[in-house]
């Protein structure tokens, strides 16, 4: 099926929508729509559920496609061979995990102490925050430990038992997916779409800028494993 035709109508999987465009996935983002963990339904149904109206998003996303003609091209990771893309998952999602998170984590201390008093909100995901960085560290090190080696075994082995093994791990990965997705979601709630209050300070202003690029790195990151790379091992 042809770019084209996946925006013809709303039956199509949002997912499939962002592997042959991935920027779309920008779209959807912006419009709280999930294309990662919660990408394997029809469009239709994800369009309802934010109270949007079928037609006018499938409008954009042909705005979009005859606005970038080439986007399709760039990027295409189901062309990637499975080491390649766990390479590159590796070097570009889990890096940034590691280098920025401790950043994240300061500004957010900061604006809990200094701010947290006035708004029980930033207590809240205060909270969040602390319990998503040890969930995604720890989620990093599983897949480069234990998950990413036996992918690559299959790769070059074929052993059935390793396959196995994999569809087992893999359904756990999966899971601690949807559990970071869900607390994203409930900080992007708390933080009203990452829209800091008139008053808020530079540091303030940061840190709900930083949330929001990690929420896109996330769902990002997700997406290449729920949508490309796991599926392979099914």
């Amino acid at each position: 099926m042809g770019l084209a035709e996946l925006l013809l109508g709303g039956e199509q999987q949002v997912r499939d929508i962002v592997i042959r465009f991935p920027k779309s996935s920008d779209y959807f983002r912006s419009r709280r729509i999930d294309f990662c963990c919660g990408g394997n339904r029809p469009l239709q149904e994800a369009v309802e559920e934010r109270g949007l109206i079928l037609e006018e998003v499938l409008n954009d996303l042909r705005q979009m496609v005859n606005e970038h003609p080439t986007a399709k091209e760039e990027n295409d990771y189901t062309r990637w061979n499975s080491c390649d893309l766990i390479a590159h998952i590796v070097n570009k999602h889990h890096a940034y995990l590691r280098q920025e998170l401790p950043h994240i984590e300061q500004n957010v201390n900061k604006v809990f102490r200094v701010h947290g008093q006035h708004e029980a909100h930033l207590a809240e995901v205060h909270r969040l925050f602390g319990q998503l960085k040890a969930e995604l560290l720890e989620h990093t090190e599983k897949e480069e430990d234990e998950v990413f080696p036996k992918m690559v075994n299959w790769e070059t082995a074929r052993e059935p038992e390793t396959l196995v093994k994999l569809q087992t791990s893999i359904a756990e990965l999966e899971a601690e997916h949807d559990k970071a997705g869900n607390i994203l979601k409930e900080i992007r709630a708390l933080t009203q779409d990452f829209t800091p209050p008139d008053h808020a300070c530079t540091t303030y202003r940061i840190t709900y800028s930083r949330l929001e690029e990690l929420e896109e790195m996330t769902f990002q990151h997700v997406h290449l494993e729920n949508n490309i790379l796991f599926p392979r091992y099914e």
